[in-house]
């Protein structure tokens, strides 16, 4: 049936721009530029190098919509190679985006990199943050919030406003000091302090001194506001709490949550929680907001809190008097396995899409290969202090490991990495997991190290099903939740305990799986895993290709084309774009006319 005329003609004009989002690019596709600095900054009193994003630390929040593309241009202006990584956003068939040594070259001084990636079907709270050499520890990190489509209901009522707190433990070191400390085989000692959104506590004793920088969050009585909460520290897990407000648990990397109350929340280093929180008190007074250390010595670590103060509109006062009290669970170790596993999925909300998030009936799906990964403390290997997963310590490639692959580079890395620890010397080596594309596995993380550690893995969400104190073993699989458990990316395991993940590998690229303490990844807790469709796929469609502006290094630096502005690499795009847009218009009035 043919379409004449004017009228017909704009129809095909619209059908075509809807069908491949061409006529309406500001709602499917949004830039960014992040500018990584060195700024000098006096968090906690004391003049020391951070790393800022345009000039701001922390840096700016990155705001998108579920499925819209982002374009981030990334310009280094360090001192060193860089790197950006945004641990939790599935980047669906493309780890070319990651921001990881195995799967990018790095961003030289002076250089600017695009990252392009769609947050396809995928909502929540994430940050971004410098991956290479330690950088996390002087900054350099934001908030990452993707919202819902207008067309998904929110499983609450709609919020007043959204609030962003990054928390997390802080050295007066620069990162340069720090990972030198490392490198000589030095513990890196207790922090010095713990930042609340980039500054230091508010004098809430005598043990603050004067003259700190504190954070001050505004609100107005009666309102709900939704709290995103990141931990972009180092190493230390920190109880979160408002004095004398409950926090209404809502959301966790990307799924929203049964909607508990909490008076505090521990969160592990790598982990971003959203709170629901209603200004219901009065205000008589401001009120404490506090992050401290977890897992420690409460006595030794009292000065690593972070304060930071609520302050309502009409209130009437400073905060005064004693900070809320942490959980008193010292002869208690069944306490934090209990608030852990209350952290479940509301099976019935939607999240990215219109279907329930229980929909997906992950406990009726049989495990097609199970693996134990084992962490110690950290040892001694060929003179080096290095930490350890199935007793090898891993070293990221010359070239990243899937150009080596596109590239046919032989000896790059191994495809060895055991699937349970090993009665063999412990050794440094690129050894690499390979997957099974469609694959559904459990992994076990035993965690045999001496401090709680947090775990995450790149392009996935996982399925945190069971976590208890001791040695795993095949018979705890008779405890795991095979319902509701919550899905995430980020999960702690506590000191001498173990934690059970069940993930469904459906993404197809190469993807980090490390431990988060920036110490214990630094010194090589790391792998990958390697996910490959080996069916044949000649139009590629589980996988993207290789993108026109790939860094090349290693083995493969004589490729390496002369660096590019991000607004030529914005300009092809929307050259490609305007260019398929003529193509397809024409066959469709060939075609209809």
């Amino acid at each position: 049936m043919a379409i004449a005329g004017s009228n017909g003609l704009l129809c095909i004009i619209f059908l075509v721009c809807y069908m491949f989002g061409l006529c309406f690019t500001d709602d499917a596709s949004k830039y960014f530029d992040l500018e990584l600095s060195y700024i000098t900054a006096s968090p906690l009193g004391v003049p020391q190098q951070v790393i800022a994003v345009n000039g701001n630390f922390p840096g700016p929040t990155i705001n998108v919509t579920t499925n819209e593309n982002v374009f981030v241009n990334v310009r280094n202006k360090l001192d060193e190679n860089a790197l950006v990584t945004w641990p939790g956003v599935q980047m669906r068939r493309t780890s070319w985006q990651d921001g990881v040594l195995g799967t990018n070259c790095p961003i030289p001084p002076t250089w600017n990199w695009t990252y392009n990636f769609q947050v396809k079907d995928q909502i929540g709270s994430f940050f971004y943050f410098p991956s290479l050499n330690f950088q996390r520890a002087a900054g350099g990190f934001g908030s990452f919030i993707i919202t819902n489509r207008k067309v998904i209901s929110l499983p609450y009522k709609m919020p007043d406003g959204d609030i962003v707190i990054s928390i997390g433990d802080w050295y007066t070191k620069n990162h340069t000091a720090l990972r030198t400390a490392l490198d000589m085989g030095k513990d890196l000692g207790m922090p010095d302090g713990v930042l609340i959104n980039g500054k230091g506590p508010y004098q809430y004793n005598a043990s603050v001194p004067d003259g700190i920088n504190y954070e001050t969050i505004s609100v107005d009585p009666g309102k709900t506001y939704r709290i995103h909460v990141h931990n972009v520290g180092v190493s230390t897990c920190l109880n979160f709490r408002i004095q004398n407000h409950k926090l209404l648990l809502a959301e966790t990397e990307g799924y929203y949550t049964q909607q508990n109350n909490f008076t505090s929340l521990d969160i592990h280093v790598g982990q971003s929680y959203s709170f629901l929180v209603t200004m219901d008190q009065n205000a008589s007074s401001d009120y404490y907001i506090v992050a401290s250390p977890r897992f420690v010595n409460q006595t030794v670590w009292q000065r690593v809190t972070g304060v930071a103060i609520l302050h309502y509109s009409n209130s009437k006062g400073k905060a005064i008097g004693s900070l809320p009290d942490p959980p008193n669970d010292f002869y208690d170790k069944s306490y934090v396995v209990n608030e852990a596993i209350s952290i479940r999925q509301n099976v019935s909300a939607s999240g990215a899409r219109p279907n329930p998030q229980g929909s997906f009936h992950y406990g009726q799906i049989p495990v097609t290969d199970t693996i134990v990964l084992k962490s110690v403390p950290p040892v001694m290997i060929d003179g080096k202090l290095r930490a350890t997963l199935n007793g090898i310590s891993f070293i990221n490639p010359d070239t990243p490991i899937r150009l080596a692959d596109k590239y046919n580079i032989k000896g790059d890395y191994k495809l060895d990495f055991p699937s349970r620890p090993l009665n063999r010397p412990l050794r440094s080596d690129s050894s690499v997991i390979n997957a099974t594309y469609k694959g559904f596995i459990e992994i076990v993380l035993q965690n045999n190290d001496t401090v709680v550690q947090s775990f995450h893995m790149d392009g996935y969400s996982f399925f945190v099903v069971g976590m208890a104190y001791g040695e795993w073993t095949e018979n705890n699989r008779g405890s795991y939740n095979k319902w509701d458990a919550i899905a995430r990316s980020t999960t702690q395991v506590l000191p001498g305990g173990w934690t059970a993940i069940l993930v469904s590998l459906d993404n197809v690229g190469v993807w980090n799986l490390r431990a988060e303490n920036l110490d214990r990844w630094y010194l090589g807790q790391e792998t990958y895993m390697r996910v490959i469709n080996h069916e044949a796929d000649p139009s590629n469609k589980t996988e993207f290709p290789v993108p026109n502006n790939a860094l090349f290094c290693g083995a493969l630096s004589r490729l390496q084309k002369p660096q590019k502005s991000s607004a030529s690499i914005i300009n092809e795009r929307s050259n490609s774009n305007y260019q398929l847009l003529l193509v397809t218009l024409s066959a469709f009035i060939f075609t209809w006319l």
